[in-house]
């Protein structure tokens, strides 16, 4: 790809590292910085290849620089040239930490989030709530998240509630509201305001799934499941008290959600249900479930649901978490998952983690597990403790050759290949003369 104009104007910088200009960005050449400066920093691995040496200093000098022209490009008069920027800060946020850097310039980077979500149109207000989240993810639960989430919960709020403007916008806006105040735990007051809100979007599918009749077009699947999520995240660090009414108010009609046309809402309804079980256990040794045959009875259907209607790949999906949810209603189990990153494993052996490392894997994308392994508040929050220190020398002998990852590959896949010509071998014999 070749480079940018702007990479070579180094020696255009003022005094004291300020840049004079940045508005000769085309919407072009921000999309196109917005990529290639990326690139570098999605896999934290690549840090570690054999290589020459670089200047590290200058490495990251050059790095600031250019966010610090993606923030400057967030008040740009193209709304396609200052959604590019917030996606670069975004891209930015989920490769690194960048704590020191963000901390000296969280007013102007919030003062911009916050115009880009009250004047900006569908795809920018999205890129800005999400960038939002970032923000405090890389701060962690201190004053300064806290102060993010004061100047932006009125304008998210105003957005969710907002029956005009889109979809997408809102749905952003509902994750990012229940992330933000996941993060910022202190306020008791705010926690429950957030929730009501959160509630307000999601239990209008109740009405609907009551009344089959009802073919609404105002029906918003996608920003119900981003609603009932993340009113469901913030649910795992309410006290025991608001834990029991929640529970009362709405063990007995999230299973209405269960017959939505949405495979997607499905699942959410489904894994939200599990939680339940999983807390109400965990208040009440004896817990008791009313109506617990009907809802098994709903749940194995779903865990072996064959309608013809149904596409493939969702039916698959559906199948397979129910299963799951099926057994944590009925047994109690849940089955352990195990997320490696770097040197060190995470179990994952209860829904309340597991909802809560989705979460965050959807916000950070390929950059959990870098965060895992160098973010304080996210070890805090998954109990990994204070991050693991490698010097390079240990990473070089952690890494697996490319030459022996290639060997490896090859004789898998050629296990894998006989295996699979042996199904086929016996697939074709059977009735080949009848």
């Amino acid at each position: 790809m070749p480079k940018s104009k702007k990479r070579g104007s180094n020696h255009q910088r003022g005094a004291g590292g300020q840049h004079r200009n940045v508005q000769p960005f085309s919407d072009e050449d921000a999309s196109i910085e917005t990529m290639s400066h990326c690139s570098g920093f999605s896999d934290p691995a690549s840090f570690t290849e054999e290589g020459p040496e670089v200047d590290e200093e200058a490495t990251q000098e050059d790095f600031e620089y250019k966010l610090k022209g993606f923030i400057d490009l967030t008040l740009d008069k193209s709304a396609k040239t200052r959604q590019a920027a917030l996606e670069g800060l975004k891209n930015a946020l989920t490769s690194k930490i960048l704590y020191e850097f963000i901390l000296e310039r969280r007013m102007t980077l919030t003062d911009s989030i916050e115009r880009c979500i009250k004047k900006g149109k569908s795809d920018e207000q999205s890129a800005a709530a999400r960038l939002a989240c970032l923000l405090c993810v890389q701060l962690g639960s201190g004053i300064e998240s806290e102060e993010i989430l004061k100047t932006l919960g009125p304008v998210l709020k105003k957005i969710i509630c907002d029956g005009t403007a889109s979809i997408q916008a809102r749905q952003a806006c509902a994750t990012c509201l229940g992330v933000c105040c996941f993060i910022v735990t202190d306020d008791i007051t705010e926690l429950y305001s957030t929730m009501e809100c959160l509630e307000n979007i999601f239990t209008k599918s109740y009405q609907r799934e009551r009344d089959t009749n009802d073919i609404s077009s105002t029906h918003n699947p996608v920003l119900h499941i981003s609603a009932l999520l993340a009113w469901t995240l913030l649910l795992t660090i309410c006290p025991v008290s608001e834990v029991k009414k929640k529970l009362e108010m709405h063990l007995h009609k999230l299973p209405n959600l269960l017959s939505c046309d949405d495979v997607n809402m499905r699942i959410a309804a489904g894994e939200t249900l599990a939680l339940l079980f999983e807390l109400a256990r965990e208040t009440e040794a004896d817990f008791f479930y009313e109506d617990m045959e009907l809802l098994t009875q709903k749940l194995r259907a779903l865990a072996t649901d064959g309608n013809k209607h149904r596409a493939k790949v969702d039916k698959r999906k559906q199948r397979s978490v129910f299963r799951d949810v099926l057994r944590a209603v009925e047994e109690r189990d849940f089955p352990t998952e195990t997320v490696k990153f770097g040197p060190e494993r995470m179990y994952i052996d209860c829904w309340v983690k597991k909802h809560t490392y989705d979460t965050f894997k959807e916000i950070l994308g390929s950059g959990m597990q870098y965060h895992l392994q160098s973010n304080e508040f996210l070890r805090n929050v998954f109990e990994l403790g204070p991050p693991v220190m490698l010097d390079a020398a240990t990473l070089k002998t952690m890494k697996i050759p490319r030459f022996e990852r290639h060997l490896y590959n090859s004789a898998a896949f050629k296990a894998r290949t006989k295996a699979r010509s042996k199904c086929r071998d016996k697939r074709t014999d059977v009735g080949e003369f009848f």
